[in-house]
């Protein structure tokens, strides 16, 4: 008697990255218009909005509609800085941006409100402001989840959440490939943002600063977890671009980045990316 194998369980994991989030929208684009679809969502920070958007529908017409989204991106907006940021700056409050701007985003953009609305399953990595301990939050209100995913600590005031304040999850140990193999994915799909690996300097901004850090803290968990997993489940890292000289802190570039992301992941499935579970070098440590 032969055993049943169970169904293949795809997750598309996607990683944080500022404004370099863009890149990963062409990514969804290319492996969007080769038929795959996601059985599960993991995002992380920039991820988290992006799988909160696809969540909803995981159709061409919905990567139509968030390539529009971060054509239309400005730094002002999504990051709400104001005069009132300098008060962030003088240390009269914690934060130096207002959530205003990416919270009005989500409620003029997102066609929905909660996570039981969504066609496919969604799980939104965050982290206790206090403990550093990751929160994955997959029900309730999409909104809260997504705001708190992307609080960069001193950037972005903490969200409270069920007697919790939480942050962006990149400060966790732990990254969204654990996540999704703890919900059962057999097949893990990551979509890494990358790092600007060609700039010369980091910004003199705060914000930028701290936007730069998480970009590469997120490549270090990525490269660790990439060991830890790959020999137990199926992992397939499109590669970032490289070389990027583009801030995660501008946001002003989101059209090119959606463009070269396409054209860059629709190279990787031409040769054969998606059957091969090598880690790209374009994540390991370098610059040019």
């Amino acid at each position: 008697m032969t055993t049943k194998k169970p169904p293949e369980k795809t997750a598309f994991v996607l990683m944080g990255g500022g404004s370099l989030g863009a890149i990963q929208v062409g990514m969804l684009a290319e492996l969007i218009s080769n038929g795959l679809r996601p059985d599960m969502i993991v995002g992380v920070s920039a991820g988290a909005l992006n799988g909160a958007f696809l969540a909803f529908d995981p159709s061409p017409d919905t990567v139509d509609r968030m390539t529009s989204l971060w054509t239309r991106m400005t730094t002002r907006r999504v990051l709400g800085l104001s005069w009132r940021s300098l008060l962030g700056f003088c240390g009269l409050r914690d934060h130096v941006a207002s959530p205003g701007g990416l919270q009005s985003l989500l409620r003029s953009e997102l066609p929905y409100r909660t996570f039981a609305e969504a066609a496919v399953p969604l799980h939104v990595v965050c982290a206790d402001l206090v403990t550093g301990v990751e929160v994955v939050i997959s029900d309730g209100d999409i909104d809260t989840a997504v705001l708190a995913s992307t609080a960069i600590p001193g950037v972005f005031p903490p969200v409270a959440y069920r007697g919790r304040f939480l942050v962006d999850g990149a400060i966790t140990s732990c990254t969204p490939i654990s996540v999704a193999a703890t919900q059962g994915a057999t097949r893990i799909i990551v979509l890494p943002c990358g790092f600007a690996c060609a700039q010369t300097a980091v910004s003199k901004w705060a914000v930028g600063r701290a936007m730069h850090a998480i970009t590469l803290l997120g490549a270090s968990q990525l490269r660790r977890d990439y060991q830890h997993y790959s020999a137990s489940v199926v992992m397939r890292i499109a590669p970032p671009l490289c070389p990027l000289s583009q801030s995660s802190f501008d946001y002003s570039n989101g059209a090119a980045l959606v463009a070269r992301g396409r054209a860059s992941t629709r190279a990787w499935i031409d040769g054969g990316g998606l059957d091969r579970g090598d880690f790209p070098d374009q994540l390991q440590p370098h610059t040019h």
